[in-house]
């Protein structure tokens, strides 16, 4: 048998060679970091990126919508999408309202531009105001929203995020949501 001039098999040894260096490709790599729109640097947590949930529920704590951004993006940023993504309000006979009667928030909604467009949607706006109010006062409705986050916050996967991936974030948060509206349903018999 004639062996090539190169004194390889007729390639098999760069066929080899290859095969090894795409085995050995990922050792030794450190993960990328998590980025994305969706991180941030946290101002609470040393700069450490991380991301924030924003959800709107209703009285008895349901979650209706919510969002993920980075740790620091702020909360009136987001509060429009959030409000316009809201579901009919069911209810009466008739055509079901579009918005809630009021909504409440906590004072890192107090700004002119997010009591305006509360305004613009028929939106009683039960917002503390800053430097005015103290939170007691709306800590008598502000509890369903910070109870609905502990209970997120039940799911392990979701008390640390270590998801690089939004969309699987966003995934299991969704999931959540569902498990806390099922534990919600009145028994059926």
């Amino acid at each position: 048998m004639a062996w090539p001039a190169s004194g390889t098999s007729g390639g098999t040894a760069q066929r080899r060679q290859a095969r090894l260096q795409s085995r050995q490709h990922g050792r030794g790599q450190r993960a990328q970091p998590p980025g994305g729109p969706h991180t941030g640097p946290n101002p609470t947590d040393r700069g450490k990126l991380g991301s924030k949930r924003h959800v709107i529920t209703d009285r008895q704590g349901i979650p209706l919508i919510f969002c993920v951004t980075g740790a620091n993006r702020h909360d009136s940023v987001v509060f429009e999408e959030l409000v316009d993504a809201l579901p009919a309000v069911s209810g009466k006979r008739g055509r079901p309202r579009r918005w809630p009667e009021k909504l409440h928030a906590d004072k890192g909604y107090d700004y002119a531009r997010c009591r305006a467009h509360l305004r613009r949607r028929g939106i009683k706006d039960r917002i503390a105001r800053r430097g005015i109010e103290r939170n007691d006062r709306l800590g008598r409705h502000r509890w369903v929203v910070e109870r609905t986050h502990a209970w997120l916050a039940a799911f392990g996967k979701l008390r640390t995020r270590f998801e690089r991936r939004i969309d699987i974030h966003v995934a299991l948060l969704s999931l959540a949501c569902c498990v806390i509206c099922i534990r919600n349903l009145p028994p059926f018999c």
